[in-house]
């Protein structure tokens, strides 16, 4: 996409940004060739974006050319209108105490340049103020009166009138939102460009990342320029002031972790994983019928019902596994050995969900683990069985928990058919980070099941790749947020 900045003295500007093309106002009003291009990206820089100025027209006819103005029309009405400021005041209270709480004085105002924020500690506030008025220099003034900020005004600002000391930062807000920053090559030379935010709660029994998995993440994050900080269900409110949220809680649809992805997505922020993967891979029954019409290999398979529970029994053999469809970590999972298991494990289940999935039982020593990120092999390992036991965890009262090792190993001691069904499986749900479950049969391979959010625990996912592993999680972030400013 070209980029455009706008401004009646192209003579007059300070930045150095060869990324972008500086074009006069008057000319872009008025040179017929600049409403020939398309995929372009209007920047109005002009004075004044006052009703029927220069500036208001370079925004008006950049979107009748097709083009994408920053800030829209729509925007600049907003700037001038005072219930509009009053209600993003009432929608940003929470975030605004919290930015502005060590503030003395009863009065503040916060720069907020290109959606960033040039002071340390009003990062949040930025993005959020942003959110609602996105133009490129923005001064936001709030008072205080009866102990509590209140956002007053929100005003405009010109790239001549910025202080020295934040043109250096300027400068690379320009490039980002230009879509062509560069990125950091490590955690002491980069600025953050992005926020992330990773929802995770460290005393959740099964957690899909342990503590120090979830550090390694937030030093690779750093890497690429994105500021990564861990959130909790609490946080449910703030999510707009990120630009990205990573989860690494155990997912189910009626659980926080759904709400989350889908306010994600409805805000507009990437998100791993996504409402949409949550749905597909938490539920056995919808992958039992996609692996079946797309001929995805798995053991014999029936989906059960109250009222075929006998055909079921006739064309598999006990033992039997009976998966409920949200059952995730062996749990919810059970081997029936006898008729009356059978149909007491059937019973409970079904009084839960009106179908559940039936399957052969096949024993082996290990599962393979063939971690997908975004279509593409990023891990595989053995989870071997816990303990005299015919899953990888075996669990009793309370917390009580026994899991078999793992073993990560390099691609090419992993069967280059378990791989690729791997692959083949996870593409299926579509983009994200997923864990395909393959038995390996002599040379036949069976996929399981597919889990969305899988476990990545440093010093056992990890155990190949080490922090590449991290990594690689960080840069598909960076590549949604990259693509996502593109299409701003």
């Amino acid at each position: 996409m070209d980029v455009l900045v706008v401004l009646e003295r192209p003579d007059r500007w300070v930045l150095d940004v060869p990324e972008v093309s500086l074009v006069a106002a008057d000319e872009y009003l008025t040179r017929p060739e600049y409403g020939n291009g398309r995929h372009v990206r209007v920047v109005n820089l002009c004075r004044t974006y006052s009703f029927q100025t220069t500036g208001y027209y370079v925004s008006l006819l950049a979107e009748a050319r097709g083009h994408d103005p920053f800030p829209s029309v729509a925007t600049l009405l907003d700037l001038r209108l005072p219930a509009a400021v009053r209600v993003a005041g009432e929608e940003l209270d929470e975030v605004i105490q919290r930015s502005l709480h060590d503030e003395n004085g009863d009065t503040c105002e916060i720069p907020v340049y290109f959606g960033r924020c040039p002071l340390q500690g009003h990062r949040r506030l930025a993005r959020a103020v942003f959110a609602r008025f996105p133009a490129p220099f923005l001064h936001a003034e709030f008072q205080r009166a009866g102990g509590r900020w209140r956002l007053v005004g929100i005003k405009t600002k010109n790239h001549g009138d910025l202080a020295p000391e934040f043109l250096p930062f300027v400068q690379e807000e320009v490039r980002r939102f230009a879509g062509r920053g560069v990125t950091p090559a490590g955690p002491d030379t980069s600025a953050a460009r992005f926020d992330l935010a990773i929802l995770y709660d460290p005393k959740e029994v099964d957690s899909p990342s342990n503590e120090r998995a979830v550090r390694q993440f937030i030093v690779a994050a750093r890497q690429f320029g994105i500021d990564a900080e861990t959130i909790d269900e609490r946080d449910y409110a703030r999510l707009g002031e990120y630009d990205a949220l990573f989860i690494r809680q155990t997912t189910a649809v009626s659980h926080h972790t759904y709400r989350f992805a889908r306010r994600a997505e409805l805000l507009g922020l990437p998100v791993i994983d996504t409402p949409t993967a949550i749905l597909r891979a938490t539920n056995k029954v919808y992958q039992a019928e996609l692996f079946a019409r797309h001929g995805i290999p798995t053991p014999k398979t029936y989906i059960l019902h109250r009222g075929n529970a006998e055909e079921v029994l006739a064309e598999l053999s006990l033992p039997l596994v009976l998966k409920r469809p949200d059952s995730s970590f062996s749990m919810g999972v059970k081997r029936v050995d006898t008729i009356e298991s059978f149909h007491e494990v059937a019973r409970q289940a079904l009084r839960a969900s009106d179908l559940i999935v039936a399957q052969e039982f096949v024993p082996s020593a290990f599962d393979w683990r063939i971690g997908v990120l975004d279509g593409e092999f990023l891990f595989g390992c053995r989870y071997f069985m816990a303990p005299g036991h015919w899953q990888i965890q075996k669990t009793g009262a309370g917390r009580w928990r026994r899991y078999g090792g793992v073993e990560a190993l390099p691609p090419e001691q992993i069967p280059e058919p378990a791989r690729e069904l791997g692959v083949r499986a996870a593409r299926l749900l579509g983009e994200g980070l997923f864990g395909v479950d393959i038995k390996q049969l002599d040379d036949r391979f069976v996929v399981m099941e597919v889990n969305d959010n899988p476990n990545i625990d440093a010093g056992c996912e990890d155990g190949y790749l080490g922090e590449e592993i991290y990594r690689r999680v960080m840069a598909a972030f960076l590549r949604r947020l990259q693509s996502r400013v593109m299409e701003a």
